[in-house]
C-alpha cells in the first residue's frame, strides 16, 4: 500500500508521521517513511533549489518541474521497488502538493500540473491520502529561517488550502480529511482508524 500525508505548513504532519512510525514499529508492520521533495540523493538535492529563499526569481513552471523531477527519482528509486516488494510506502507530500500548491495557489492550473506529473498519474498513484485538515488561519506562523514556501503569503497559503479542497471533492474518497484536535494523541487515533478501516495498516 502507498499511503501519503498532506495538509497545510504547520498543520503537525511531522508529529503524526512519527506518530505512525512508532504504531507500524509496535505493531510489527514493517514501512518505508520518504519524503517531498526529496527521499533519494538527487532528490534532497532539489529540495535545497526549490526551498531556499535566496531562489526568489524562481519562476512557476520552474519550481512545478523541478517538484515533479524529484518526485519521478523518489517513484522509480525508491517507490516503486518497494510496492513491487510488497512493502508498505508512507510519504510526507506527493502529487496533491503540487496541485494545491503550484495548480491553485501558483495559478498555473490543477491539469497543467497533472500533465507535468503524468508520470506519477499513470504509474503511482497512493492507495490513500490522510489531509489534515486546517485552515492557515488555524495552522501557521511564518518564522524566523521559515524555507521559501512558508515565507509566501497568507493569500498564497489560503489558496493552497482551498485547492486541497478542491482536490478532496474530486478524489472519489481516496483523500481522507481529519480535523487535527488540540490533543495529538486523539489525532493519532482518528488517523491510524481511518488508515486500518481503508485497508492500509493493520
Amino acid at each position: 500500500m502507498f499511503i501519503t500525508f498532506e495538509g497545510c505548513e504547520g498543520v503537525g504532519k511531522s508529529t503524526q508521521l512519527n506518530f505512525l512510525r512508532d504504531y507500524l514499529k509496535e505493531t510489527g508492520q514493517d514501512a518505508i517513511f520518504v519524503r517531498e521533495p526529496g527521499g533519494t540523493s538527487i532528490g534532497e538535492q532539489i529540495r535545497k533549489v526549490i526551498l531556499n529563499p535566496a531562489n526568489t526569481e524562481m519562476a512557476s513552471v520552474t519550481e512545478s518541474m523541478l517538484y515533479a523531477s524529484s518526485r519521478v527519482q523518489l517513484i522509480d528509486e525508491v517507490i516503486l521497488p518497494a510496492l513491487r516488494e510488497g512493502k508498505l510506502v508512507v510519504c510526507d507530500r506527493y502529487l496533491d502538493s503540487s496541485i494545491a500548491y503550484q495548480g491553485y495557489a501558483r495559478g498555473l492550473g490543477a491539469d497543467f500540473v497533472k500533465k507535468v506529473n503524468s508520470y506519477a498519474v499513470e504509474h503511482c498513484m497512493p492507495d490513500v491520502t490522510i489531509f489534515l485538515d486546517l485552515c492557515p488561519a488555524e495552522s501557521f506562523r511564518a518564522t524566523p529561517g521559515a524555507d521559501r514556501m512558508e515565507q509566501e503569503t497568507r493569500e498564497f497559503h489560503n489558496k493552497v488550502y482551498a485547492g486541497y479542497k478542491a482536490e478532496i471533492a474530486t478524489s472519489n474518497g481516496r483523500i481522507v480529511p481529519i480535523k487535527p484536535s488540540f490533543d495529538k494523541n486523539i489525532t493519532r487515533r482518528l488517523i491510524i482508524d481511518a488508515l486500518r478501516e481503508r485497508g492500509a495498516i493493520k
